[in-house]
């Protein structure tokens, strides 16, 4: 397991404010541990991030503390840039088992995809585990050769992990399977458009009928025009 290193500093302005300094404002917590805001150089955690993600251990050098081991446990997203504004770390103790999801690599070739025209499905792309910190794996790679027709899937069961790691997903969820590719009439009735028939639309007149000059309820030209 690849293990990071990211340095952190107290955080001591408000989070808007550090955010307009490139700063992301962010929280560890953990059992029998006191809560430390901290701040984090934006473009350093962000090129972490992309490596480590949520399944690695990452250790916490906080300037004036000492160094903590932790997880990613929640990033917040700003809805208008979809930038993280918030982070979430998780103090782990190394010898307490921990929850933790890991992402799945799809590897190999599939015959059902590359001789026989079908779409890989894949429901799942990420599995729950419980496991002790050392133990964590980064990532689970699941082999979709096995998959070489459209009858064949791959189960939460088929997966190979290592010894100390316990799957908490059910062990019947489908992570991949082939499906067989649409027959030409069928995708003629997709690319069919759907015309509609206005004709048959009824329109409900909810205002109220104004009769016509002649008509029972009609009041004379002659009427209108006196005061």
């Amino acid at each position: 397991m690849t293990e990071f290193k990211l340095q952190a500093k107290k955080a001591e302005s408000k989070p808007r404010e550090l955010r307009r300094q490139g700063l992301i404002p962010a929280i560890v917590y953990g059992n029998d541990y006191n809560n430390i805001k901290i701040a984090l150089e934006k473009r350093a955690f962000m090129r972490l991030f992309k490596e480590a993600g949520t399944s690695n251990l990452i250790e916490l050098e906080i300037e004036g503390e000492k160094p903590v081991k932790t997880l990613i446990h929640e990033t917040q997203i700003d809805s208008l840039n979809s930038g993280i504004i918030h982070i979430d770390f998780f103090k782990v103790n190394m010898k307490e088992k921990i929850h933790a999801e890991i992402p799945l690599k799809f590897v190999g070739e599939s015959v059902a995809v590359i001789e026989h025209e079908g779409t890989l499905i894949t429901p799942k792309t990420s599995i729950e585990v419980e496991c002790l910190p050392s133990d964590l794996i980064s990532e689970l790679e699941v082999d979709i050769s096995t998959l070489d027709d459209f009858e064949k899937d791959i189960r939460v069961s088929d997966l190979k992990i290592s010894t100390g790691v316990e799957i908490l997903d059910d062990a019947e969820e489908v992570i991949a399977r082939v499906e067989e590719p649409r027959s030409d009439e069928e995708m003629a009735e997709l690319e069919t458009e759907v015309v509609e028939d206005v004709t048959s639309i009824e329109v409900e007149n909810k205002g109220e009928e104004v009769p016509a000059e002649g008509e029972e309820g009609a009041e004379p030209e002659s009427e209108k025009k006196k005061e």
